[in-house]
């Protein structure tokens, strides 16, 4: 059991991440507390596989999970259902992905959402302006499902270089998420990226196929796929074809 958990002043470097608390703590993954949600800090964070994760009333907390929960490209589960569910959505007049047109509508839906289990949000207003910042900055993205000229759902995500880093999704219509997520996996296995980061181990996860890894390997592969150029962050309608089949030519 550890004795104490590290506070970072303004301009501490992080702990290394195998120094995170383990399986046999109260809270496994969690490596210091303090700091600043600054763009310089979240960057160095991610690069060092680290992410934040707090909610109101607590310090800015730090997280290094080992294992890690990943969903790598080879491996995600196109059911059957959502297999119909694209055909149908990329076959459909009205229906488009668009990235990072309404960033600050997806993260606020995010922070809106109520989770099974949880009282309040982990998408705390600071989180929402640090998010925001990042984004403007080129590192945020969003991935969202427009049908008839609305949000109907979406997800956002971190990315640097070909790593990329899954933070959250919402839905205000069946299955508008799934889509985006799918959207997010055409979108990578397009340009070469290999997995994409869950941080935690959810079923929801696990059942489009996201599995576990060990925290080495997913650290190095963080430190080769972020030094990459940075990724296209477009939806060509293209991409559809990574997971369905061709469009009959009409020409």
């Amino acid at each position: 059991m550890p004795s104490h958990l590290p506070w970072l002043e303004a301009d501490d470097p992080f702990p290394a991440p195998s120094l995170a608390w383990g399986s046999e703590t109260p809270a496994p993954g969690l490596l210091a507390a303090g700091a600043n949600l600054g763009m310089h800090r979240l960057l160095d964070a991610y690069r060092l596989g680290i992410f934040p994760w707090f909610s109101v009333g607590q310090p800015i907390l730090w997280w290094s999970p080992n294992p890690r929960m990943v969903l790598q490209m080879a491996q995600f589960r196109l059911h059957r259902s959502l297999r119909k569910t694209l055909l149908k959505f990329r076959s459909s007049l009205g229906c488009e992905i668009r990235v990072d047109h309404g960033f600050h509508a997806v993260i606020a839906a995010c922070a809106g959402k109520e989770r099974k289990g949880q009282h309040g949000t982990w998408i705390v207003p600071e989180m929402v302006a640090a998010y925001e910042a990042l984004h403007a900055a080129g590192h945020a993205h969003s991935i969202e499902t427009w049908i008839d000229g609305r949000l109907a759902g979406g997800l956002y995500c971190i990315g640097l270089g070909h790593a990329v880093f899954g933070e959250s999704m919402f839905t205000h219509a069946p299955d508008a998420s799934k889509i985006a997520l799918a959207a997010l996996v055409c979108l990578c296995k397009a340009q070469g990226v290999p997995l994409i980061d869950c941080q935690q181990n959810t079923p929801h996860l696990a059942s489009l196929g996201a599995r576990e890894i060990g925290r080495d390997d997913f650290l190095r592969h963080v430190a080769g796929s972020s030094a990459l150029p940075a990724l296209r962050w477009i939806f060509d309608p293209v991409y559809w074809n990574e997971l369905l089949p061709p469009l009959a030519s009409t020409a």
